[in-house]
């Protein structure tokens, strides 16, 4: 299979487009420049891919919208129907307020109570809803961890539906499992970005109302301090490809938690206590302004007796780990989220 080409162009073939894209890839260049420490750390692929988000992410117009949650809402709306792989099945739950999709075999006929499942909390800055990537993360998920099932939850997003809604359909999506049969010691909940910070959300909320708590969690460039006091925030502000050196993104938006203080642990989780949590595998980026949502997390978590593995990724941006196979970065990323929960779940299930 031919490689593909990041620029959606053959080699050596260039096009009108493909030249403004180079000019204002150039422009970001001199306003976001590239530090030198970076350059022995990072895969050409993983430089690329990062110098890809940099340019998409700062188109006039296009690059805002996508910021701020509206082009992927737009996209979601629109896209194609995912075409679920032949193997596998997709059942759509509803929930009432909210949908989620369980992904898993068609051939695995085994009990849920002997099933393994990912929960996943989609990213997005609480205002993205589920769209075609997570799909193919969950189908990721599946042949990452060689067969666990996958639900993926649509939760309600602001500005429609602010907090506590989105931790309500999380909450009651961990509950839907455990109403399945699946049990708490074969369910990992994994987020990304804003769902990563829903991820330890939930987990808090789990905790306080003496839920068993799963076997693990997975967060990837957590959104853990909406208040935004982490030095982080200032330190890559010129650094960070995709939030950084403007205002105008999600990340100001203060709609999820309107009339609420944001430093609410179910909001901002890095405010909150971590004690009887789960091990955790917590993941992110150099380059992130989000750097410090995760090493607070990290420190408060580990200080609390939690087993945290914390991966600072050289040179990488906000949620590389959407990459999956296309850069050595992500490719790393993935086998040590395969290897953590080859770890918490046992060896069991990897033997057979």
């Amino acid at each position: 299979m031919a490689e593909q080409n990041f620029t959606g162009a053959s080699a050596g073939q260039s096009s009108p487009r493909m030249s403004r894209m180079a000019q204002l890839h150039q422009d970001l260049l001199q306003k976001f420049p590239e530090k030198e420490q970076d350059g022995d750390d990072v895969s050409i692929r993983g430089k690329t891919a990062r110098s890809i988000v940099k340019v998409a992410n700062h188109i006039p117009v296009l690059g805002p919208m996508r910021l701020n949650g509206e082009l992927q809402n737009l996209i979601s709306e629109h896209e194609r129907e995912w075409r679920v792989p032949a193997e596998l099945s997709c059942e759509i739950i509803d929930r009432g307020v909210y949908k989620a999709e369980l992904l898993k075999a068609r051939k695995d006929d085994r009990p849920p109570k002997e099933r393994y499942c990912i929960l996943q909390l989609h990213g997005g800055g609480y205002y993205g809803k589920l769209h075609n990537t997570y799909r193919a993360v969950a189908a990721f998920y599946h042949e990452l961890t060689g067969g666990f099932d996958v639900l993926s939850v649509d939760y309600r997003v602001a500005p429609q539906h602010p907090y506590p809604a989105a931790l309500e359909d999380a909450a009651d999506s961990y509950r839907c499992l455990l109403e399945k049969g699946y049990l708490p010691k074969h369910i990992i909940i994994s987020g990304d970005s804003a769902g990563g910070g829903l991820t330890l959300a939930l987990c808090m909320y789990l905790r306080d109302r003496k839920i068993k708590m799963p076997a693990g969690l997975v967060t990837m460039s957590a959104w853990t301090d909406l208040t935004k006091s982490g030095d982080s925030y200032s330190e890559n502000y010129d650094k960070d490809p995709i939030f950084g050196g403007t205002h105008h993104t999600m990340v100001y938006k203060q709609g999820y938690y309107i009339n609420h203080d944001p430093s609410t642990p179910y909001i901002s989780p890095v405010f909150g206590v971590f004690n009887q949590f789960p091990p955790m595998l917590m993941q992110v980026g150099e380059l992130e302004m989000l750097l410090d949502d995760t090493r607070s997390v990290a420190k408060k978590a580990k200080s609390a007796g939690v087993k945290v593995k914390e991966h600072v990724y050289p040179g990488m941006f906000h949620v590389f780990q959407l990459g999956l196979a296309r850069y050595p970065e992500s490719r790393e990323a993935w086998d040590e989220v395969r290897q953590f929960i080859h770890i918490v779940t046992g060896e069991g299930f990897f033997d057979t």
